[in-house]
């Protein structure tokens, strides 16, 4: 009987769609029990990427032991066909980052005396690969990379400068050209045709031309900066849209929300939109990537979460997947990284506690979530005896409790509402805000 009980469970957990996902399936999914967890984040693993090569997908996830490659063509026969152990590994390991280039992938990490810039021959996957070069020469740790495929530069970012730029002319053999310390840092990069946007920390964005930037004499130019905007907090990383119009930006803070920025003109920036998950006052977003007129984010607890911002003004949320089961918006840990190019549509995501996930968006106008507002919270959480709502937007509020049936509903008639749950068992609970029968929030409560 315990057996059918636990396969119900895990029925559920796959397609209670309301709760755990919105219009995406999840196809494959890949976690090593055996690879030990950082010792500051018990993050096992770190950064996604991908790529389309020989008729094949490939999915990439870095890890405390090293980078993982997976042909995930056929996701449901998923299988890892090659391993790259770092340079530097073990409990000590958080970050590793990836970027790809001419026939090979670009390899960082940024923890350890040890680490390496690794480069490996991709051009015979799903197959093998060959590791061409792994030195420090160059520099020993990188937090970020970003290459600018156009001008084949690569830009390490808080290397052994605020960030570097090198010359991959010899894609084997990078040439470092400028070292770029005007501000004290670089957390994160985005680059096209040697524009460059710049996340730096708690000094905000800047937005500089490397056309120039070809030996150490050179000097870039700076062709605009933000530093004053709404949840203006630790300016972490952004994406640029195809047309170059609209730029969405992510702050690594507990609560802050993501920015939509028009780019259009770069001596008028503006905050055109902000957005979140829709989950939790605490949600935090990590790393984000524009595809079309798609935003999707690795937004850490609340998993996968993609946006429609083909009005940037206006985003909303179409589709979502939470990786992360624990109600928990403590710490870092979650959703990582997201790889939305492969040309099967499949989207990867890396976990950093449950490992790779590669989704499928089953649609993506059918039914949205609108963004959380400031003004809505529940709470505590856990809770005991009651639970306290308050929200300027819902009219209702269901619980559902962890098989998908619903427990209690109430209307919501004023700003704060107190729910009486103690007749109810201890265990992982759903909610659900609405207004009109229109979904606005869902996530997690735990009843003790």
């Amino acid at each position: 009987m315990k057996k059918y009980i636990l396969i119900t469970i895990i029925l559920f957990i796959f397609q209670f769609t309301s709760y755990g996902q919105l219009n995406t399936s999840l196809l494959f999914n890949w976690n090593d029990t055996s690879l030990v967890g950082s010792s500051a984040y018990n993050n096992t693993y770190n950064e996604i990427w991908g790529l389309n090569i020989n008729s094949s997908e490939i999915a990439i996830i870095g890890s405390t032991a090293g980078t993982h490659f997976f042909d995930v063509t056929n996701p449901i026969n998923s299988l890892e066909v090659a391993f790259l152990a770092g340079a530097y590994t073990g409990t000590g390991v958080i970050h590793r980052d990836y970027h790809d280039f001419n026939g090979y992938l670009y390899i960082v990490c940024d923890e350890g005396s040890t680490s390496t810039l690794q480069i490996v021959d991709i051009s015979n996957l799903p197959t093998s690969i060959n590791t061409v070069y792994d030195s420090n020469n160059l520099f020993t740790k990188s937090h970020n990379i970003f290459i600018d495929t156009a001008t084949a530069k690569l830009y390490a970012c808080a290397s052994n400068n605020a960030m570097d730029v090198y010359s991959l002319h010899i894609p084997t053999a990078p040439e470092l050209i400028y070292s770029y310390s005007a501000v004290g840092h670089v957390h994160d990069a985005y680059v096209r045709n040697d524009t460059a946007f710049l996340n730096c920390g708690n000094q905000g964005l800047r937005i500089m031309d490397f056309s120039m930037v070809n030996n150490m004499g050179d000097q870039p130019t700076q062709l605009a900066s933000l530093t004053s905007y709404p949840d203006a907090g630790y300016n972490h990383s952004g994406w640029l849209s195809d047309d170059g119009t609209v730029y969405a930006m992510q702050d690594e803070n507990h609560g802050y929300d993501m920015k939509i920025l028009d780019v259009s003109d770069f001596n008028n920036i503006s905050v055109i939109a902000t957005l979140n998950s829709g989950v939790d006052g605490q949600s935090m977003a990590h790393n984000g990537i524009i595809k079309d007129d798609l935003l999707y984010v690795a937004y850490y607890h609340d998993g996968l979460r993609i946006f429609d911002i083909s009005d940037p003004s206006s985003p909303v949320q179409v589709n979502n997947y939470d990786t992360y089961a624990p109600n928990n918006h403590t710490s870092y840990k979650g959703a990582w990284g997201v790889y939305p190019n492969l040309n099967s549509g499949n989207i990867l995501v890396s976990d950093m506690q449950s490992g790779l996930y590669v989704l499928e968006m089953t649609s993506n106008s059918t039914q949205t979530i609108n963004i959380l507002s400031k003004n809505h919270k529940i709470y505590p959480n856990p809770a005991s005896n009651v639970l306290n709502i308050i929200s300027k937007q819902a009219d209702k509020i269901k619980l559902f409790d962890s098989f998908g049936r619903k427990v209690t509903e109430r209307n919501l008639n004023q700003e704060l509402v107190t729910l009486n749950i103690k007749n109810l068992r201890s265990g992982l609970y759903f909610y659900e805000l609405s207004n009109n029968n229109q979904t606005i929030s869902n996530g997690k409560i735990i009843f003790e």
